[in-house]
């Protein structure tokens, strides 16, 4: 079972060479060709929504991307550990994207009881981008879980190897 395991900085031009990657290390796993540039691009989201979250959270780790062949598929997971993931239970529940809300939606009120408007509004603004681009990846992709690990939120992205690559 070969792993890849990819750590970036979480800046936007560090994504393009995880698309890269993952479409090299899937094209030498076996995948078919056709399906390669869906590779590419459902890699380029989950990045792209690790580095957003990344950013809008202030945290400084490395987006960690690990590829994975197996017997007769090949995974990418893709990690976001952001402080927000530390301070959660690590269950699959509790991961924001996977139920579909998040604690931006439902923020604490001020002191007088008011929400607080401007630290919700870029979470809010943060989240319904990770939503979208959640939508993307579970278009580009059959096989697709949302769950919160070791290292933070995972999406865990997995093709079928091509059978005639496999003999």
């Amino acid at each position: 079972m070969p792993t890849v395991e990819l750590l970036f900085s979480a800046l936007p031009e560090h994504v393009r060479t995880a698309r890269l990657v993952a479409a090299a290390v899937a094209r030498r796993a076996g995948v078919d060709e056709a399906v390669l540039d869906e590779v590419r691009l459902a890699v380029g989201e989950a990045c792209s929504r690790a580095v957003g979250l990344y950013r809008s959270s202030g945290a400084d780790r490395p987006v960690r991307v690990v590829l994975t062949e197996e017997e007769k598929k090949f995974s990418i997971e893709v990690g976001d550990k952001s402080p927000e993931a530390e301070e959660r239970p690590a269950d699959a529940a509790s991961v924001p994207s996977a139920r579909g809300d998040s604690p931006a939606e439902h923020p604490e009120p001020l002191p007088d009881g008011s929400p607080s408007s401007s630290e919700s509004s870029e979470s809010s603004e943060a989240e319904d981008e990770g939503q979208m681009g959640l939508a993307v990846i579970s278009g580009l992709v059959d096989d697709v879980e949302v769950f919160s690990g070791e290292y933070g939120d995972v999406i865990r992205m997995s093709w079928p190897l091509n059978p005639a690559a496999l003999s």
